[in-house]
């Protein structure tokens, strides 16, 4: 399944620009960066809880938001790229 995860860290005090680090961490683990606080990752059930609990795990419920968006099938319906960035084809040979 292909899931968008999208946050909002406070970065007031060096905890919060550290929680930023690691959650961009985590998410570069798991997928890839289309925007500064946005990542597209392409994952299994498991590996989705996975992400969950470690996205959990570092952000501050008190001061940061996370959202997490399940894209449903299909993709080429229900996503649309526009402008420079083209993302990564997860399904597609990565060697060329």
């Amino acid at each position: 399944m292909l899931v968008l995860v999208s946050y909002d860290v406070s970065t007031e005090t060096s905890a919060g620009r550290r929680r930023l680090r690691r959650v961009a961490k985590v998410c570069l683990n798991y997928g890839q960066r289309v925007q500064y606080s946005v990542f597209e990752c392409k994952v299994d059930a498991a590996n989705y809880e996975l992400l969950k609990d470690a996205l959990l795990n570092e952000i501050d419920l008190v001061e940061d938001n996370l959202r997490i968006y399940r894209l449903t099938e299909p993709l080429s319906k229900n996503v649309q790229e526009f402008g420079r960035f083209k993302a990564t084809d997860f399904d597609a040979p990565l060697i060329l």
